[in-house]
C-alpha cells in the first residue's frame, strides 16, 4: 500500500508529537525535586521506580488491546483519546500538589500520567508505520515525527531556564510548559483524530490468537525484530548513560557554567532537529540499515574526542554536541522506520497484524534502556571513587569521562555490528508487501 498523501497529512499526524513530548524533562529532571523536600528523596525515587516498572508492564497490554480490539471510532483512535484526557489531568495535579503532598498522591497521579502517556503513545506511533508502505515514505513519516518530538523537548527544557532570565519564578517556567502540553496537546490530537483515518490499512487476521506477554513471547521467532530491537536497546542505553550525566559532566568535567550549560542543550536539540530532512534523503539513498549504522560510527569518534578535551574549553566541546546531537536525529528518525519495514515482514510470517504489540514491546526496550542508564552509571561512577559533594581527584574526574563517553562507544559498536548487515532492505519490503497483497 504505497500512500498517495501528501505532506500536509502526515504533518497532521505528526503534529501531537510535539505536545507528548514537551513534558519530558519537566517529569524526569523537576517533577522528582518537587516532591523530594516534601516526602523524602529516596522515598520519591522509589515511588517513580515502582511506577516506572509498572509503566513498562503497560505497555505490551496497550499494544496488544490496541491491535485487537476493533471500535467504531477505529483501532487506534479511542485509547489516543482516552489517554489523552488521562495525561492532561495528571499533568495539571502533579504540578500543582498540595502545600505537604503525600506518598499516594505523588503515586497515584505519577501511576495515571504513565498509563495515559502509553495509552497514547503505543497506538500513535504503531499507527504511523500504518499509514504508508513505501520505504522512502515511512522515513518522512518518523522523521517528520519525530522532528516535531526533538522540537517538543527543546522549547520544554528552554522555557525553564529562559523566563528566569525575565524576573519570573522558576516554577512559572514549568506551569507554562505544563499548560502548554494540555493546550498544544489538545489541539494535536484534535487535528489528529479529525484528519487521518484508519480505512485502508492492511489488517490481517482481526481475531487474537494470543495473549498479549505471550504474544511478546512469539516475536522471539521473528529474527529481524529481535536483531533491531536489541540494537535498538544496545543504542538506547549508549544514549541514555551520556544523557544522565551530561549536567554533572559539563560542570564537574569541563567546569562549565550554567548558562553555557542551557546553551549546549539547545546545540545539541537543535542539530538534532536540523540533521533530520538530511538523515532521511541518505536513507533514501543509501538504505535505512546502512545511514544509521553511519550515524552511529559518527558518534563514536565524536565520543572518542570527548576524552581529549580540556577543562573549559568550550567551543571543542560545542562542536561534540553538534556531532552528537546530528547522531541523535538519526536515532530519532530512521530506526522506527525500519521497525515499520520489519513489522511488515511480521505480517506476513505470522498472517496476523500486530503493530502495536511490536511497538510496545519497542517501548518496553527504550524504557528499559533509560532506566538501565542511570542504574549502571550512578552507582559504577561512585563505585570509582566519583563524588557530588566532596572535591573530586584527576582519578574521579577520569571516570566520570570514560564512564560518559567511552561506555557508550562498546554499546554502539555492539549495535552497529547488529546493523549493518540487515536483512530487510528497500527490495526486500517490495518482495514482502508484494506477498501481503497477493493474500488479500
Amino acid at each position: 500500500m504505497k500512500s498517495k498523501h501528501n505532506n500536509k497529512y502526515y504533518f497532521y499526524y505528526s503534529l501531537p508529537a510535539f505536545a507528548l513530548a514537551m513534558p519530558t524533562i519537566p517529569a524526569f529532571i523537576y517533577l522528582p525535586s518537587i516532591y523530594a523536600s516534601s516526602i523524602g528523596l529516596a522515598t520519591t525515587g522509589f515511588v517513580l521506580l515502582i511506577a516506572r516498572t509498572l509503566d513498562v508492564i503497560s505497555d505490551p497490554i496497550i499494544g496488544y488491546l490496541s491491535d485487537n480490539k476493533e471500535t467504531k471510532f477505529g483501532k487506534r483512535k479511542p485509547w489516543i483519546f482516552i489517554g489523552s484526557i488521562i495525561c492532561g489531568f495528571s499533568l495539571y495535579f502533579l504540578f500543582n500538589p498540595p502545600i505537604e503532598p503525600s506518598i499516594y498522591f505523588l503515586f497515584a497521579w505519577v501511576i495515571c500520567l504513565y498509563l495515559g502517556w502509553t495509552m497514547i503513545s503505543v497506538p500513535y506511533i504503531a499507527w504511523g508505520a500504518e499509514l504508508s508502505s513505501d520505504y522512502g515514505e515511512r522515513s518522512k513519516i518518523t522523521g517528520m515525527r519525530e522532528a516535531l518530538t526533538i522540537f517538543g523537548i527543546l522549547i520544554a527544557g528552554t522555557i525553564p531556564v529562559l523566563l528566569p532570565t525575565f524576573g519570573f519564578e522558576e516554577n512559572t517556567g514549568l506551569m507554562v510548559v505544563v499548560w502548554g502540553t494540555i493546550i498544544l496537546g489538545a489541539i494535536g490530537i484534535f487535528v489528529l483524530l479529525r484528519n487521518i483515518s484508519e480505512k485502508n490499512i492492511i489488517y490481517l487476521n482481526n481475531k487474537p490468537k494470543k495473549k498479549p506477554y505471550k504474544s511478546i513471547l512469539t516475536l522471539k521467532d521473528n529474527k529481524p525484530f529481535l536483531r533491531l530491537v536489541t540494537a535498538w536497546f544496545l543504542n538506547g542505553l549508549a544514549n541514555g548513560i551520556p544523557a544522565s550525566l551530561f549536567i554533572i559532566y559539563m560542570e564537574y568535567g569541563l567546569n562549565i557554567s550554567k548558562t553555557d550549560q542551557s546553551f549546549l542543550i539547545l546545540i545539541y536539540f537543535l542539530f538534532g532537529i536540523i540533521s533530520i530532512p538530511g538523515w532521511v534523503k541518505l536513507s533514501n539513498a543509501y538504505g535505512k540499515h546502512k545511514v544509521w549504522s553511519y550515524a552511529m560510527i559518527m558518534t563514536c569518534l565524536a565520543f572518542v574526542f570527548v576524552l581529549t578535551i580540556k577543562p573549559g574549553d568550550l567551543s571543542a566541546f560545542a562542536i561534540i554536541c553538534v556531532i552528537t546531537g546530528m547522531g541523535f536525529g538519526a536515532d530519532m528518525a530512521l530506526p522506527p522506520s525500519i521497525q515499520a519495514d520489519v513489522i511488515d515482514y511480521d505480517k506476513l510470517k505470522n498472517k496476523e497484524s500486530r503493530a502495536g504489540i511490536c511497538f510496545a514491546t519497542w517501548s518496553m526496550s527504550t524504557k528499559l534502556a533509560l532506566a538501565l542508564a542511570v542504574g549502571i552509571s550512578f552507582p559504577l561512577l561512585e563505585y570509582l571513587g566519583f563524588s557530588l559533594q566532596e572535591t573530586n581527584d584527576p582519578s574521579a574526574i577520569r571516570a566520570l569521562t570514560m564512564i560518559y563517553a567511552g561506555l557508550p562507544v562498546v554499546f554502539k559498536l555492539v549495535s552497529i555490528c547488529l546493523v549493518w548487515s540487515f536483512p530487510i532492505n528497500r527490495e526486500r519490503l517490495e518482495i514482502i508487501l508484494r506477498r501481503l497483497k497477493a493474500k488479500l
